[in-house]
């Protein structure tokens, strides 16, 4: 199982938000660019980035800082938060970027994961941000209808990753919703990365346990919850 340490991105700066809420926003690094090095330099293999300016307003205020990061890494990074639209998938791959995430327009349009899956293949990722099990967009701000396990059936005809954030553990350090999540391994055969909550030992061991391909670590990373390379030594 891959451990993917978060970097999200908001007015430049490298920042944590309970549960996705703006006003509940910890600034961990004015600099993500060394963030991003330094965790290359404890043994990431794979980073995850959230451009939450983009989640927020549907457009980026932070691709410069994202093909930075590309340039100065030598490890995949994959980037959601505001991407939409054909365009923006190309603008953002063009950067370097391994993989895009897709995730309102996913709900809204699906047509759209189908075009980019189609050009793009693997390079494309759909996120699914769930609150009681509903599928939630526009950076968590509308919660919609659909079930995520239904969401995800239909997402993985196309796609060969799913992120699933359960959106009331993210950010609180409590662990993640492992039960949630394993509805969605169980329902799918694409890969399914965890993320939201993912805060011990433990919680790698649980989710690897029911079989996820990867766990995405923030909060837990930076107030020095959990240590990078102990994280990795777990997921092995």
């Amino acid at each position: 199982m891959l451990i993917l340490p978060a970097i999200d991105l908001r007015g430049g700066k490298c920042v944590n938000l309970v549960q996705g809420i703006a006003e509940q926003e910890t600034i961990f690094s004015d600099a993500p660019i060394e963030m991003a090095e330094r965790w290359q330099a404890e043994g990431a293999a794979y980073l995850h980035l959230v451009d939450l300016d983009g989640a927020f307003q549907g457009h980026s205020a932070n691709l410069h800082i994202v093909g930075e990061i590309v340039t100065v890494l030598d490890i995949p990074v994959q980037l959601g938060g505001g991407i939409r639209t054909l365009e923006q998938v190309e603008a953002v791959l063009a950067l370097g970027v391994h993989r895009a995430i897709i995730g309102t327009a996913a709900l809204q349009q699906p047509d759209v994961v189908k075009q980019a899956c189609t050009r793009y293949g693997e390079r494309i990722a759909v996120g699914i941000d769930a609150k009681e099990g509903a599928v939630a967009t526009h950076g968590w701000l509308e919660v919609s209808q659909k079930p995520a396990v239904e969401f995800a059936r239909e997402m993985a005809e196309s796609v060969q990753t799913l992120i699933y954030t359960d959106i009331k553990s993210d950010g609180m350090l409590k662990g993640p919703n492992v039960e949630a999540t394993a509805d969605i391994v169980s329902a799918v055969t694409a890969d399914v990365i965890a993320s939201g909550g993912v805060t011990s030992l433990e919680d790698i061991v649980a989710l690897k346990r029911i079989g996820a391909s990867g766990a995405i670590v923030g909060r837990a990373l930076y107030t020095g919850a959990l240590s990078l390379q102990d994280a990795i030594a777990a997921a092995r």
